[in-house]
């Protein structure tokens, strides 16, 4: 872990968390809910944005995002195709068609860095907040 984390957790745990006291069980719980694969839009995006890497069919997206756990396109598959056209508009992802009539995702150079970006802070987030509960 980086130097700068190491301190500002040995800080926290001095100033701030000095009159908390967490039991066993409930350390195991935050463990349970960070490790866990949250569906809420955000994670959802970075998901979508992580597959899209390699040129993909909106089918084959939905059968990796089973893979991964989230399931918020069971029975909405509209919502999926409502992201892609979105992060179309965007400049973030662009499409094409095949001759066969199938249509390819694949990000473009600004979707990379914006998913480079959202890595970042998604890593720095759950790195704090594992070393905060793994005492």
């Amino acid at each position: 872990m980086e130097e700068r984390l190491k301190n500002l957790k040995k800080t926290m745990d001095q100033r701030a968390f000095t009159q908390l006291n967490f039991t066993e069980q409930h350390r195991r719980n935050i463990l349970g809910k960070i490790n866990q694969q949250p569906e809420n839009d955000e994670d959802i995006l970075l998901a979508v944005m992580q597959l899209l890497v390699h040129e993909k069919t909106g089918f084959e997206l939905v059968k990796l995002l089973r893979g991964r756990g989230i399931q918020k396109f069971e029975d909405n598959e509209g919502f999926l195709y409502s992201l892609l056209h979105q992060l179309e508009q965007s400049g973030s992802i662009q499409s094409s068609w095949t001759e066969d009539e199938a249509k390819y995702y694949q990000l473009t150079d600004k979707g990379r860095k914006e998913l480079r970006k959202t890595e970042k802070k998604q890593n720095k987030k759950q790195l704090v907040l594992k070393e905060l509960f793994e005492r």
